[in-house]
């Protein structure tokens, strides 16, 4: 048997944060990839306008370096449980990953989640323990804690065997040594390691050709183009090829173009053969985990597994008092067409039309996956309004169930009571409860989805920003028939349209937190504040001072009012409540009530 030794594929895979993206730009500064005169960014890999801002990887990226003669396929994988998605496919494309794991925080709820679906696929991890100059690093614990992990999820006895290279991405040093004092200036140790560990790819160049599609992009020019790898044979540009589709239907196609990956460019190249990563153009409608094989001998490969939505929303037109004043794109007919474009590159995601016209059922991931779509859409000029997310119920095996998620916490020792009483009321189980030193406690949770919408917000409260959460999707279970994860609290409701005024906003205080600033133009049924009790409170926000001979208008400028609370896109989807609506625009994000008649609002509330 053939291998082709001078290759070798890979994904780096991590908890989000953990350093992974400023390893691929080490790797790639320290190839003999990039000429003299490229200069990277921090995180080059993450090029898009939202990765950077988050400091987070969305898309799975490729990469290609050159070491020592040699081509090694780098794969950068998002660390959030809501793109697990594209985490999945990528362990198909590979034949080996590498864990990159914090020097202080060690395993985390995402780590679990990638290495697992490392694991399943039968990939030898390879562990690089980063961030190793930090004054409170422990390698020597971490390492026993990936082992214990390894166990817990059922690693085969080859798994366990793993290489570590402890590292600073930072920094660009590496050693084999856990000392942070022995680090050497070369990221040679993490090369050498991938080079020794990971099983090169087998060379049935000369068998017929089968390539699957992992990953979807998009290009004007191009159209679709699939990105995946060549399993066996050969392919060249100008062949004659059959897409073998999801349903098992053929069809036909020219290769048009095919590209390679390396650095940061993806090259046009004339052919590919069994264990490349390339990117094929051609098809107009090609899908992920679709089959491309030769004309005369068309086998079609094992369909991939990708996980179902577990959250979804609707999407809607924009019809509140100001529709239309500040997007580019407002219609039923804009929106439609850029969910449908969505389809094309994020199989995560499902659309689903509804019994009106001017509103879609779309399902995601999660709170973030879901977020993170209508962020890119404002920002691109739609207009529209959100509904608040409800979880996906399922029955299985007829018994009606929800998706739990698993929780992990790290806080400050004080703020542990009041995070286990909020956990008690979102139904929220203890798994796990573990001092970490220094007064902190890492606690592990398994509750309902349900119960985390909107937890965020009241989790920063509780801990006063000092914690850190992250939870993961685990698995269904039977549904709990309780109210669960709703605001505590009502809202302030504006009465009439107008510009909010000073004047109001100080009498208003007292009676919870106002979102407006004076001046900020404001119509009946918009909210503008949480009211401080249980109830809605509908209120007069416009009103000016009446001016007498006794007063004068500038009394006002001496006054002091308290900073409004500016709530972000996350903050407004998890704040909202079933009867009300986010409504999004390029310039702004408002909150409201569904029916904005006072009136009919309560006479609806009665039925």
């Amino acid at each position: 048997m053939n291998i082709r030794n001078n290759l070798r594929n890979i994904a780096i895979i991590a908890h989000v944060d953990h350093g992974k993206t400023s390893l691929v730009n080490e790797l790639l500064q320290q190839s003999d990839t990039l000429d003299e005169r490229t200069h990277l960014d921090d995180r080059a890999m993450d090029r898009n306008d939202i990765e950077r801002e988050r400091g987070i990887t969305i898309l799975a990226k490729n990469t290609a370096v050159n070491y020592k003669g040699n081509r090694i396929n780098i794969m950068d994988t998002p660390g959030h449980a809501d793109f697990g998605g594209e985490v999945e496919r990528i362990m198909k494309m590979v034949d080996g990953v590498i864990l990159v794991v914090d020097a202080y925080e060690g395993t985390m709820p995402q780590t679990r989640f990638v290495l697992k679906k490392a694991l399943e696929e039968g990939k030898v991890p390879l562990v690089v323990v980063n961030k190793i100059d930090k004054p409170s690093a422990r390698p020597e614990g971490v390492v026993d804690q990936v082992l214990d992990l390894l166990i817990e999820l059922g690693a085969d006895e080859d798994q366990m065997e793993f290489p570590v290279v402890y590292a600073s991405a930072i920094n660009g040093t590496s050693s084999l040594s856990p000392d942070p004092a022995d680090q050497e200036n070369t990221m040679d140790h993490i090369f050498d390691m991938v080079m020794e560990h990971v099983p090169a790819p087998i060379d049935n160049s000369e068998e017929p050709l089968q390539f699957q599609v992992t990953m979807l992009d998009y290009n004007e020019f191009v159209g679709r183009i699939g990105i995946g790898r060549v399993f066996r044979g050969k392919i060249k540009i100008g062949d004659q090829v059959t897409v073998i589709k999801t349903d098992g239907s053929k069809k036909n196609f020219r290769v048009t173009k095919l590209f390679g990956f390396l650095g940061l460019d993806r090259i046009e190249i004339t052919e590919a053969q069994a264990g490349d990563l390339i990117a094929i153009s051609g098809m107009d409608d090609i899908f992920v985990g679709e089959t491309i094989a030769s004309a005369s001998q068309p086998d079609a490969m094992p369909l991939l597994h990708i996980d179902e939505p577990t959250l979804e929303m609707n999407f809607l037109t924009n019809n509140s008092p100001f529709a239309g004043r500040e997007g580019k794109y407002v219609t039923a007919r804009n929106l439609q067409d850029r969910l449908m474009q969505e389809l094309h590159t994020d199989v995560s995601i499902d659309v689903q039309p509804t019994d009106s016209p001017d509103t879609f059922k779309v399902a995601g991931r999660g709170e973030l996956h879901l977020s993170i779509l209508i962020e890119n859409m404002r920002r691109q000029g739609y207009e529209f309004q959100v509904s608040r997310p409800q979880v996906i119920v399922r029955e299985i095996d007829g018994v009606k169930s929800e998706p739990f998620e698993r929780l992990l916490i790290d806080t400050p020792e004080e703020y542990m009571g009041g995070i286990i009483e909020a956990m008690g009321h979102r139904r929220g189980e203890m798994a796990d409860m573990v001092n970490t030193g220094n007064g902190q406690m890492r606690l592990v949770f398994s509750v309902p989805a349900r119960g985390l919408i909107g937890f965020a917000t009241e989790f920063m409260t509780l801990t006063h920003g000092y914690g850190i959460m992250n939870h993961s999707f685990d698995e269904y279970r039977p549904y709990i028939n309780a109210e669960l994860g709703q605001r505590r609290n009502g809202t302030l409701v504006s009465i009439d349209s107008g510009q909010a005024t000073t004047y109001s906003i100080m009498n208003l205080e007292d009676r919870g937190t106002i979102f407006v600033e004076p001046g900020t133009e404001v119509y009946a049924g918009m909210i503008v504040g949480e009211h401080s009790r249980e109830n809605d409170l509908t209120v007069n926000i416009t009103r000016a001072k009446q001016l007498t001979n006794v007063r004068s208008a500038n009394k006002d400028q001496t006054s002091v009012i308290k900073t409004p609370r500016k709530m972000t896109l996350e903050e407004a989807i998890q704040f909202m409540a079933d009867d009300e609506y986010c409504e999004v625009t390029p310039e702004s994000i408002r909150l409201r009530k569904r029916i904005l008649d006072k009136s009919t609002r309560e006479k609806s509330k009665k039925k």
